[in-house]
């Protein structure tokens, strides 16, 4: 494992999580959108999809290699086309014959929540950046002086 491995997986953290937060923004600025650009129906609220990163690393003069992990890195960011609400307001100009708009399934509560763990998780992720940071600059002080 090299000294800035944890530097590495951080780092990956802090791109996901800034990832996340970009999305989130976009579900909430969309929570009343009813017509997509290509007019097929609401806003669907967007996930992201992420999974454990790995590299392959020899462990001995063999060439033989395992996996380590090295953070986590997305691998999409789907629509979620569960609980779209059909919403009564027959003057909206998306309504159908019988008065009824197909209303994004974005749900305010749902965002800010998710909004607030991300940023915990960021946070979290720079807390531990700045403390690999730290035992570096200590381990470089101890070499030097």
């Amino acid at each position: 494992m090299s000294i800035f491995d944890s530097m590495q997986i951080n780092a990956s953290g802090l791109s996901l999580e800034r990832l996340k937060l970009d999305t989130i923004s976009t579900n909430i600025a969309n929570v009343n959108t009813t017509r997509t650009e290509d007019g097929e129906g609401p806003y669907l609220k967007k996930e992201v999809v992420f999974e454990e990163s790995f590299k392959q690393v020899e462990t001995s003069l063999a060439g033989q290699g395992t996996e380590k992990s090295f953070g986590v890195k997305p691998t999409e960011i789907r629509g979620n086309t569960e609980d779209l609400v059909m919403e009564y307001n027959p003057t909206h100009p998306d309504a159908n014959e019988e008065g009824y708009v197909q209303m994004p399934n974005v749900n305010m509560a749902d965002e800010m929540i998710d909004m607030m763990t991300t940023l915990r998780t960021y946070d979290a992720n720079v807390t531990a950046m700045n403390a690999s940071k730290e035992m570096l600059t200590k381990a470089l002080q101890i070499t030097i002086g």
